[in-house]
Order: C-alpha cells, then sequence, then structure tokens
C-alpha cells in the first residue's frame, strides 16, 4: 500500500498481535483449520454479529474450520492486514477501498460478498426538537462521532445534494462514539446527530430519547460492507472462503428469522458484551437494540439477488459521490463465490431460528 506509513504498519502490527492472542472461541476449535477473521472494531460487538454466530451455531464447524476474529481497531488496520496476509478474511468497505483504487494503490485483494448493504446512517434529533426534516439543519449545530468515520462525509454530501452549503451552512463537532454521542444530543451540545444503524442502537439501549428525521428521496445507494481477502487466499482456499461465507449467509437468515434467537446464541459467545450487572433479558434486549437495525441490512435490497451478492452500482455510486475517478472495478470485487455460498437449506435454518431455545 503505498500511502501507508511506518507507523500505521507498526500499529496494524501491534493490534494484530494483541487481537489474535486471545484465540478463537469455540469447544473444537482445534480439531479444525483456524481461520483468522479481521474486524475494524476495537472489541467484539453486535455490529458484526452475522459474521460471529456461525461458530455457536456450528455453521463453521460444518465447513472445517473453527473462526479466529480479530478486533483490529480500525478500517485501515484490516485493509493492512490482509494485505500483509496477517489475516485470511476481512470485513472491507469501500470507502476506505475506494480512494485506494482511484490512486492506483489497490493491492489485489477481492470483495467476495456483501454482508450488510446500504443504506445505514440517518440524522437524529431530541424528541422536542423543532427540527423536522434535513433542510432544517441550516445553520444549526450537528453532531459526528468523529471527523474519520463515515457518517461524516456521507451527510455532508447529502446535504450538498439539497442545496445546503456543509461547510458554511453547517457547524460540525465531532462528540464520540456510542452513549457519549447520544448525551451530546441530550444535553444540547449539538442540535442534531448523524450517526449510523448500530451507534443508534447503542445510545436507544441507554434510554436516550431521540427522533430520527425523515430520510431525503433518493439516497444513493451506497455505504455496504464486505467479507474480503487476497487473490491468493481465494484461489488456493477457495472452500475455505466459500465455507466462510456460507456461514455468514446461513446466519444471516438465523438472524433475520429471530433477531432474539442470534442474540442469545451471540451472549453464549462473547458474555463480556452484556451490560456489567444485566439480567439475561436485558443483556439480549441490549444485543437487539445495538444489533437489529443492522440485521434489516444483511438481505439484499435487489430483486432476484442472492445472498451477498455484490451489485456494482454501490462503487460506482460512492465513487460519483466522493469524485474518485476509479475507471474500471475488475480486481476490485466478485461475484463468482456466490452461488456456492448459498448452497444451504435457508427454509431449514429459518425454522431452526424460530425454533431455537437456547
Amino acid at each position: 500500500m503505498l500511502n501507508t506509513t511506518r507507523r500505521q504498519t507498526m500499529l496494524a502490527s501491534a493490534a494484530f498481535a494483541a487481537a489474535f492472542a486471545l484465540g478463537a472461541r469455540g469447544g473444537h476449535a482445534a480439531d479444525l483449520r483456524k481461520l483468522k477473521f479481521g474486524v475494524g472494531l476495537k472489541a467484539m460487538g453486535p455490529a458484526v454479529i452475522s459474521t460471529l454466530i456461525g461458530e455457536g451455531l456450528g455453521y463453521n464447524a460444518e465447513e472445517g474450520f473453527s473462526i479466529a476474529p480479530a478486533p483490529l481497531g480500525t478500517n485501515a488496520n484490516v485493509q493492512i492486514a490482509i494485505d500483509r496476509g496477517d489475516v485470511d478474511i476481512g470485513i472491507g468497505v469501500p470507502s476506505f477501498g475506494l480512494p485506494l483504487l482511484a490512486k492506483g494503490e489497490w493491492q489485489g485483494a477481492l470483495n467476495y460478498y456483501e454482508y450488510t448493504y446500504p443504506y445505514k446512517w440517518d440524522v437524529a434529533v431530541g424528541p422536542d426538537s423543532k427540527v423536522k426534516a434535513y433542510a432544517d439543519l441550516k445553520g444549526l449545530k450537528v453532531g459526528v462521532s468523529d471527523f474519520g468515520s463515515t457518517e461524516y462525509p456521507v451527510t455532508r454530501n447529502i446535504l450538498r445534494n439539497m442545496g445546503i452549503d456543509p461547510d458554511g451552512d453547517v457547524k460540525w463537532i465531532a462528540v464520540g462514539n456510542g452513549i457519549q454521542s447520544g448525551v451530546a444530543l441530550q444535553r444540547g451540545a449539538i442540535d442534531a446527530l448523524a450517526y449510523y444503524d448500530t451507534g443508534f442502537g447503542q445510545i436507544e439501549g441507554a434510554n436516550i430519547p431521540f427522533r430520527l428525521l425523515p430520510r431525503p428521496a433518493n439516497l444513493p445507494m451506497i455505504g455496504g460492507q464486505f467479507l474480503t481477502a487476497p487473490k491468493k487466499f481465494l484461489a488456493e482456499q477457495r472452500a475455505l472462503a466459500v465455507g466462510f461465507g456460507r456461514s455468514v449467509a446461513k446466519a444471516s437468515t438465523f438472524l433475520l428469522a429471530s433477531p432474539e434467537a442470534g442474540a442469545k446464541v451471540f451472549l453464549k459467545l462473547y458474555p463480556e458484551t452484556a451490560p456489567r450487572g444485566s439480567s439475561t433479558e436485558d443483556a439480549i434486549k441490549a444485543v437487539l437494540q445495538a444489533s437489529e437495525r443492522r440485521i434489516k441490512l444483511f438481505k439484499p435490497p435487489y430483486t432476484g439477488a442472492k445472498m451477498g451478492q455484490i451489485n456494482p452500482v454501490e462503487f460506482n455510486e460512492e465513487a460519483k459521490m466522493f469524485d474518485y475517478k476509479i475507471g474500471t472495478l475488475d480486481g476490485f470485487f466478485t461475484n463468482d463465490l456466490i452461488d456456492d455460498i448459498n448452497k444451504f437449506d435457508a427454509a431449514k435454518i429459518a425454522a431452526d431460528a424460530r425454533g431455537y431455545v437456547g
């Protein structure tokens, strides 16, 4: 990666080493191929629930592997780990990948399964706010978690397309992540909060009231998230790549059928994510509040599309929105594994979810 600094690489290496020191979750992990999976989070959480619960449901074991997930902190760290071969598969995001592609610095990984589809951003205000629409944000203070997060450039562009100058007409304030951002809204430090689905779920879980503004018409279909792997891995370990994709597809089907059952599986794998001192019921509720908005995005929004199938229009729309000159998308994504990934009985998976008791 041509623009990766030595410091970034060293930080990514440190994050990688620390994350994998934790090892895999699962009772039979020692008997299975260990798949190293990089995630751009500081700690595992419900935002990536569909990539994790296949371990607890036995889907990974059925494919001959056990997952070793690594929370690497940032999307940049994940991409570095993918390019270096430190992880087998990672979560890829176009907001990081497309600028590299535009600069000719994309190193040959492929996005091969879309596990979260667009669109996931919103703007919230307090329940008693006089702000009723995006057009009313002119002249107000709009909070974002930080200026490196996706909600900042996306919301700026949405306002620009509505005729609002995002530099002159709006004051942007970085207010921190999760509950911290909700507190800023609640206390009036900002007039509105631009954020994404799972972030709003965390705020809701903290019982901080808010109201989402109606989304403007014709929002761009951008913001999908992908399973991404080096071309060499996809060529040499195709069955493993398909197996992980199939596990995620099954888990997504399971969650869509019963989010509560999925939350139970997640908490068995990651009991430390439950709020301290919470009852089992409250812990499940917390996972649901953090993940339910994201679960709705697991199913492709395109008629006739299979689970995980990638629509290149999303990449083109995002490139146009941010003025990335990307040329061809060849070598950036593939749908070649989708048919094999979807070779499972979706009706049975859904029935299992509805009958799951934990």
